[in-house]
């Protein structure tokens, strides 16, 4: 992929006391994180834990009823964050009559300044599915094709959810390696993911999340003094609601 400028070592992400209450239940109960830029943070937690209203806060499409949410220097949801936000979900209903190559096209001109599709097809070995019918790929094809539109537009911070969800292993190893090297020229990364080898493997740091708040933090190094991350994880959230 084209390289990119370093970008400065400031927090690209900063959640600080949220709270969220849809149809009466809080969600997210004061809920405080952030994520440094030029970094892979990585958010867990078991379903239910508040991890999908989070992710819907710092792209504003959630407002929280307290606290703030600052996205790149802005407030979540403002214009000039959005155009330097990439957002990959983990399921794209919207797509499903459209072919990769025609919906990286269109993306891709959408921006001044786009990724070349052409790489982003070669790093995440696209070409042998670029004319199917995104609903009729696989799960994991689905997930890389979804990557690469969250990418195209060279954003600044990236937030994927359930990146690797339906990969096989080679999928999932250019995905990593694609992670690690959005980092390595200062892309914020943001991933939520159930694969505790995916978040040990890529995080520089780490918020365990339950009931809507964090439970506890840190590298993966420090966390892991006393056993594997997911024993961490295990002690500190509760089997999904």
């Amino acid at each position: 992929m084209p390289r990119l400028a370093r970008m400065p070592a400031d927090p690209a992400l900063v959640a600080d006391g949220v709270v969220v209450e849809l149809g009466g239940r809080r969600i997210l109960d004061h809920l405080s994180l952030s994520a440094r830029t030029g970094q892979i943070t990585a958010l867990l937690g078991p379903n239910g834990a508040g991890k999908t209203t989070t992710l819907r806060c710092l792209t504003g499409l959630i407002a929280p009823q307290a606290g703030t949410v600052s996205v790149l220097g802005r407030p979540a949801g403002h214009p000039e964050a959005l155009v330097r936000l990439g957002l990959m979900p983990q399921a794209t209903g919207a797509w499903s009559g459209v072919r990769p190559r025609q919906l990286l096209a269109y993306l891709a001109s959408l921006y001044a300044h786009p990724h070349p599709v052409d790489a982003l097809v070669d790093a995440l070995a696209l070409g042998s599915f670029l004319d199917t019918p995104y609903r009729r790929l696989s799960g994991g094809q689905q997930q890389a094709v979804n990557l690469a539109g969250a990418l195209v537009g060279r954003p600044e911070l990236v937030v994927l959810d359930e990146p690797t969800a339906g990969m096989d292993p080679h999928a999932r190893r250019r995905t990593w390696a694609l992670v690690r090297e959005l980092a390595d020229v200062g892309v914020t990364v943001l991933l939520t993911t159930h694969a505790m080898d995916e978040a040990a493997a890529l995080a520089h740091h780490v918020w365990i999340m339950d009931a809507g708040r964090v439970t506890v933090s840190g590298s993966v190094g420090e966390l892991t003094v006393d056993g594997s991350l997911e024993d961490v994880f295990l002690r500190h959230t509760q089997e999904g609601r």
